[in-house]
Formats: C-alpha cells, structure tokens, sequence
C-alpha cells in the first residue's frame, strides 16, 4: 500500500508581531517644543499622555501621577517629586491612576540594570527592582505605568536603557504593551527641524515612553 503522508510535523507556526511603535510630534505652531531642563519629557507630550493615555472614552476621567526620579538610593520615594494631574471638571479623579516616571538618563548608571539576586522583599530593594516593585503595588490591573527615557553616551557610545528597564518591569509583574517615540523636533514649514533638549547628549533627538500594564494574579 502507498504509505500515507504524515502531517503531524506540518503545521506552520505563526511568527511573533512585534509590539506596536508610535511617532508622537508636536503640533505646528507648538510655541515649546523642548522639555524642561532636569525633565525628560515637553509640555506638548504630557498633554498628549492626558488625552491619550489618562482619559478614556468609556470610562470616567482618571488621574495622572508624574513622578520624576532623580536618584535610586535608599530612601528615594521621600525625595522624588510628584505632580498629580485630572481631566475631571470638578479637579477631582476617580478611577484607577496612570504613573508617569520620568527617568533623566544621569539618573541611570553605567551598565546592566537587570535584577540581581536579593535577600530582601521585592519593594524592599533598593535601585529599579525595589522601585518596580513598589510602583506595582500601587498600579492595579487596569492601570499603566510609563516609563519615560532617553539615550545617554557612556565612553563616547550611545547607551540605550530600554532593555535592562523593561527586564526590571517585568521581573516586578508588568506586561511591556507599547513604545512611543518622543520627536524632540519643531515643523519649519514642511519639514522638521531638529530641537533637541539642552541637557541631551549629542545626537540625541527624541525620548522614549514606554507603556507597561500591571499584572494582578487573583
């Protein structure tokens, strides 16, 4: 008899999509288009994280916490300033919040910054993995937490955090949902010139948000 072809080693596996990346660019005609200096993120940008991020159509308007971290040493919640903002009318939020950390790269250190072995709890920890692991216990399931970044030379090379952040983020039970790219650049009639912040190193010319949801295990 004709042998019968099998097919149990034939089925195709569907490749991975890569997670989605947006361009936000400021608006023509934006009067600022560069951050504060100390900040990573512009005015245009925060505003665009409200209506896009801290508001949601079908839900009731929820509140948007920007902290700006400056260092990662013990004690560093009580030193990090938070700007808390509503879209409700009445200046009051309801609903479950979205934190904004913005993470000025002098605040990164050099190399790795993927979690280590502890002996104490998770928020416990001192540098990023403690300061994940608090921000998850403060974001519920339906919240988000941004990060926002950028590149920084180290010994002349460009050095990008992104990875080692979002290993740290993910040890501490976020999900990696999204990557914004923030155009540090102002329209000049049709084109974009580049409008760098004045603290960025050389050749640097956009921020990174990175968009995380926390996972709650019932």
């Amino acid at each position: 008899m004709p042998s019968t072809p099998s097919h149990r080693n034939t089925a195709h596996t569907r490749p991975s999509r890569p997670l989605p990346t947006t361009i936000w660019l400021p608006a023509p005609g934006q009067p600022a288009t560069t951050p504060t200096p100390g900040q990573v993120l512009p005015d245009w940008a925060i505003e665009k994280i409200r209506t896009e991020c801290a508001y949601r159509p079908t839900h009731l308007p929820t509140s948007l916490l920007r902290i700006s971290i400056q260092d990662t040493e013990p004690g560093m919640d009580a030193r990090t300033p938070c700007t808390a903002y509503t879209n409700a009318a009445d200046d009051s939020a309801t609903g479950a919040p979205v934190l904004l950390a913005e993470i000025h790269p002098d605040t990164l250190p050099a190399g790795d910054l993927t979690p280590g072995v502890s002996e104490l709890p998770g928020a416990m920890e001192d540098g990023w993995p403690g300061f994940f692991h608090r921000a998850h216990r403060l974001v519920p399931a339906d919240g988000l937490l941004l990060l926002a970044t950028r590149q920084r030379r180290d010994t002349g090379m460009l050095t990008d955090p992104l990875g080692s952040l979002i290993a740290c983020a993910r040890a501490a039970g976020f999900r990696y949902r999204q990557h914004i790219v923030i155009a540090h650049a102002r329209a000049v009639e049709d084109q974009l010139v580049p409008d760098p912040p004045a603290d960025a190193c050389p050749g640097v010319t956009h921020s990174d948000l990175i968009v995380l949801s926390a996972i709650h295990h019932a």
